[in-house]
């Protein structure tokens, strides 16, 4: 694994910025306009301030704010290193209720050549710019990424287990209806133990590409700046929470494709060109699509809504007959991959450089949106897919490989505003 340290976080002073519940908020990537406005609705120091700013320079705004509230002691610096044990604990659509556990830590930053440090997604310029002025501007990493790591013996697991077992968290805060749990470990000896549990495993990115990409490219410009770079500076990590794979509370949701402003769209017309690769069933509603894919062993199975049409479809032969001889056979596992390729690309004409841009094609997370964007004709079609499973996302990222863009979502987000990583 990629060196980790504690670090001596900033964290919210709860004598003057007040309720935990009212100042965290999700990453910028999901924060929709609605939101953002609820969120700075909710305290004049939500992290949201930090995070996405509405001003017309939301870099400069972020470090004034940062700036005033360590001044004025909304928010505070920690006297000691730590590692921070961080959990989450949620009930899904089903009724079962999770908890993820991991903890956040600085991670050495390793470019991704060096095999240290793995991604499974594809990342966009425009983005990393952004990131990278805020980054630029309050020299503080403000959100975290998300790291996985392999570890089935979980011996770093259960040193934080027995720590947060037998002492109460700093912060208790429920957002969206879930609860955010955050301690503090200074002892040196359970850091050491943590640090030497993890020391030969490898870190995969399932979420913050554009963050961590954006820290190294933040090391590179101040390494050029400083004469004295010796690589040992805050700026040479970045903040990190991690977590086990074989944490039970790990979960993956699907995300949904959603078609829109294609000319000479056929719902029929594609139907019999998707009979020509898949198995077609007709079903009836959300419900029956619901338990389709459910009882589908196949990766490769799909739902497909247009207008009066609910269909599931499964593919009916070995992909690699029609993928590119070029794809590399983890990515050939995955549905998202026969999607993109097979029914996008190749039925819809929806080529690469669309798909990057989003041209036609949106994004969600619940398939009853899919049905609603269908029903109020906002799209064409939408695509109800599987989740991919951690396995597979971690076999991407072994062979070098990244996944079509919005191919996982591990559910929940990771709050911003529990912790932050000054990098001076």
């Amino acid at each position: 694994m990629p060196e980790i340290q504690p670090f001596r976080a900033i964290r919210y002073n709860p004598e003057t910025a007040g309720d935990a519940a009212k100042l965290i908020c999700p990453p910028y990537d999901v924060i929709s306009s609605e939101l953002q406005q609820q969120l700075n609705d909710s305290s004049p120091f939500n992290a949201v301030r930090l995070e996405l700013p509405v001003e017309a320079d939301p870099y400069a705004a972020s470090a004034g704010r940062l700036h005033d509230w360590l001044q004025n002691g909304e928010l505070l610096r920690d006297t000691e290193p730590a590692l921070y044990p961080y959990s989450q604990t949620f009930t899904d659509q089903a009724g079962n209720t999770h908890n993820r556990c991991g903890f956040f830590a600085a991670m050495r930053l390793h470019e991704f050549a060096e095999r240290k440090v793995l991604p499974h997604e594809r990342t966009l310029s425009g983005p990393k710019a952004d990131r990278l002025n805020l980054f630029r501007k309050t020299r503080t990493n403000i959100s975290s990424i998300f790291g996985l790591y392999a570890d089935d013996e979980g011996e770093a697991d259960r040193i934080v287990s027995a720590y947060t077992d037998a002492n109460e968290p700093l912060v208790d805060a429920v957002f969206q209806g879930v609860r955010n749990r955050l301690w503090r470990i200074v002892d040196p000896e359970l850091v050491a133990g943590i640090q030497q549990a993890l020391v030969q495993r490898t870190v995969y990115i399932a979420d913050g590409h554009h963050r961590y990409e954006t820290g190294l490219n933040y090391r590179r410009e101040r390494a050029e700046e400083n004469p004295e770079h010796s690589g040992n500076e805050p700026y040479n990590f970045i903040l990190v929470y991690l977590n086990n794979i074989y944490d039970k509370g790990l979960v993956v949701f699907p995300i949904h494709r959603l078609v829109h402003s294609l000319e000479d769209f056929d719902a029929s017309r594609l139907r019999e060109r998707l009979e020509e690769h898949f198995a077609v069933t007709e079903l009836d509603g959300r419900a029956e699509l619901k338990a389709y894919l459910e009882a589908a062993s196949s990766s490769y199975a799909y739902g497909v809504v247009s207008e009066g049409s609910v269909l599931g479809i499964t593919l009916k032969s070995d992909p690699a007959g029609m993928l590119d001889s070029g794809i590399a056979p983890a990515l050939q596992q995955l549905g998202l991959v026969v999607l993109h390729e097979v029914v996008l690309n190749r039925l819809l004409g929806i080529g690469q450089e669309a798909m990057a841009k989003q041209t036609n094609l949106v994004y969600v997370k619940d398939d009853g949106d899919v049905f609603d964007a269908v029903v109020s004709g906002r799209v064409q079609a939408g695509f109800v897919v599987k989740p991919a499973t951690v396995g597979q996302v971690l076999a991407v990222s072994e062979s070098g490989g990244v996944m079509p863009q919005k191919s996982t979502f591990f559910y929940p987000k990771i709050m911003t505003g529990l912790v932050f990583n000054p990098l001076d």
